[in-house]
């Protein structure tokens, strides 16, 4: 079984480290299918990147407070984190509804 991954506490989770996780058109592309509110597998990510390197980007977001992931079993389910966005909500609301506007991939 994988090991938990740590999420930071909401308290920890600052702005500009947000926004610089989200200054990369690979996490955007992935936020994008997450501005959904769904719980989402790797296969619904429609990156043309190595394993590996979406794994980096998703411990990025995670990192930065943006993405909750959540273990079944070997399955990952990662899902945007209500508390962050709330806390940040004039922020990330706007980046969120602009990304359906845009194309991220």
């Amino acid at each position: 079984m994988p090991k938990s991954p740590h999420h930071p506490d909401l308290g920890d989770v600052q702005l500009a480290r947000l926004l610089s996780a989200l200054g990369d058109p690979a996490r955007l592309a992935i936020i994008s299918v997450l501005a959904d509110r769904a719980e989402h597998q790797r296969e619904d990510f429609s990156v043309s990147l190595g394993p590996s390197t979406v794994s980096h980007h998703m411990r990025i977001l995670r990192e930065a407070g943006l993405t909750l992931h959540r273990f079944e079993g070997t399955r990952c389910f990662v899902s945007l984190r209500e508390d962050t966005l709330d806390r940040f909500s004039a922020a990330l609301t706007g980046i969120l509804e602009a990304l359906d506007t845009i194309d991220t991939h």
